[in-house]
């Protein structure tokens, strides 16, 4: 499994918008993985003012680490999936694009809320 950046977060802070089916699919799946670039992304909101979190950034990567989530990096092949992406209309974010490569790449699940995510080609969990 791929978490988006909102399902990281929801997750890491017990949040009730975060189903309770998907909550427990996170928690019985054995590989957990968040790209490099929601972690990016939340450092990128923080520091604009775009997104206050709970606790401290650091605390994001001290909870990983306890609850065995794996950072996935970026490499050149994702970039490469990210090129040959259709750009849609209605979706263009360059954060959740990288996210839809990686996890097409590795034929990893994404678990998002994000339904607009379902125009690629990528299996998505929620609900």
């Amino acid at each position: 499994m791929l978490l988006d950046t909102h399902t990281l977060l929801w997750f890491l802070n017990n949040d009730l918008r975060l189903p309770v089916n998907v909550r427990q699919k996170i928690e019985e799946t054995e590989l957990i993985f968040v790209s490099a670039v929601s972690l990016w992304e939340i450092a990128i909101k923080i520091n604009i003012g775009k997104l206050n979190i709970l606790t401290s950034f650091e605390a994001i990567k001290e909870n990983m680490n306890a609850l065995n989530i794996q950072e996935l990096p970026i490499e050149f092949d994702d970039s490469l999936a990210y090129i040959g992406l259709p750009i849609l209309k209605e979706h263009k974010d360059p954060f959740d694009r990288m996210i839809v490569s990686q996890a097409m790449r590795r034929s990893l699940t994404l678990v998002s809320a994000d339904k607009k995510l379902d125009a690629y080609p990528v299996n998505r969990l929620w609900e």
